[in-house]
């Protein structure tokens, strides 16, 4: 057995500090670790439930993990003492001892802000995620967020829509895309941006994957921005970690009518910052305040010969129209077309309904 399944073995083991990550790093060199019976593995510092995992990897899965590296240059495995691991993720309490990364591992090492928020967000909710993201973007800084349904997926799409960095940390293995709305944003992030897990490809989701998951959004980023979260919201475990990472937290507010505001309300009496401009932000952050949005020109430029199609909207009808199908007669791709269509949906123009879109007359 050679020294990257060894890897792949312990990366498969949870809840490992960073203390065990330079001794178990240490005992991957060794050539004799795949013969280490359990009492040997107990001295070592292994749990029972840390030996189990350790021996319930297969050599199916090894190899089926394997495969997945070697099936695409864009498939990377970046172990905890390589030096594209993420600085930042490598302080917080528990990090990943390595990555599975679809995409470009390096973005992981630029300078994020994790934007989180409700799965069921209101129409503004969906408008500040999605042109928080397209601003700061703009500002030079990578949006991350778990590719979840709601604020997770309008962040990953506003960065998208003037051709900024994003990656999606997700709770499973890469067999898998989950929501499975979100498969042609994942496309899209990979291939613009960078997907991450550090669970093995064949991992299908699962309730407590999840806030593992998040514990990584927050900890690859410099800050973190709550759009909406009720009071029972994931988001809320996000913001614990920010606090525990000594990250800035920033929260969006919101109406005291609404209870997808009041967990951010709870953060802001707290001592959140709150947050109602992107100014806010950057005031917070030196190295962002010698950018404006001037400098992005550049990407504007591009966008304004042809990122959206004013004629999109011509093909949406009364009945319910697929994305495919919009896709098809807008000559488009699916992910374009997604981004845009929220944008219309946003603007009140279209709106989301079983089996595709359709347009909203008005009075």
């Amino acid at each position: 057995m050679d020294d990257l399944e060894h890897w792949i073995r312990l990366a498969a083991i949870p809840s490992m500090d960073r203390l065990k990550h330079q001794q178990w790093a240490e005992l991957v060199s060794s050539a004799d670790f795949h013969q280490l019976d359990d009492q040997q593995l107990q001295q070592l510092g292994f749990t029972a439930g840390q030996i189990q995992c350790h021996r319930a990897i297969t050599p199916q899965r090894i190899e089926h993990c394997l495969e997945w590296l070697q099936s695409s240059p864009n498939h990377h495995f970046v172990r905890y003492t390589d030096p594209l691991y993420p600085e930042l993720l490598s302080q917080i309490k528990q990090p990943p001892f390595a990555l599975f990364i679809k995409g470009n591992p390096a973005l992981l090492n630029e300078a994020q802000i994790a934007i989180v928020g409700s799965r069921q967000p209101t129409a503004t909710g969906k408008q500040v995620a999605f042109n928080f993201a397209a601003d700061l973007c703009r500002l030079g800084l990578t949006v991350t967020s778990g590719m979840a349904k709601g604020i997770d997926g309008c962040s990953h799409k506003g960065a998208l829509s003037v051709l900024g960095n994003t990656i999606a940390v997700l709770g499973h293995g890469f067999d898998t895309v989950y929501p499975a709305q979100h498969k042609d944003l994942a496309a899209e992030i990979a291939n613009s941006g960078a997907l991450v897990s550090e669970f093995l490809p064949d991992v299908q989701p699962k309730g407590d994957h999840f806030p593992l998951r998040n514990r990584i959004v927050v900890g690859l980023s410099v800050g973190t921005l709550v759009v909406e979260a009720a009071l029972k919201s994931g988001s809320l475990i996000s913001a614990g970690y920010t606090a525990e990472y000594s990250r800035e937290l920033f929260v969006i507010p919101g109406s005291i009518y609404n209870p997808q505001a009041a967990g951010c309300h709870q953060l802001i009496q707290q001592g959140a910052k709150l947050t109602t401009c992107v100014a806010d932000i950057i005031e917070e952050w030196s190295f962002l305040q010698n950018n404006s949005l001037s400098t992005v020109k550049d990407k504007e430029k591009k966008l304004q010969t042809g990122l959206f199609d004013d004629g999109l909207l011509a093909n949406v009808g009364d009945e319910a129209t697929a994305i495919d199908r919009i896709a098809e007669r807008s000559g488009l791709s699916v992910a374009q077309v997604s981004i845009e269509l929220l944008q219309l949906e946003l603007a009140g123009e279209v709106a989301a309904v079983p089996g595709g879109y359709i347009r909203v007359r008005r009075a």
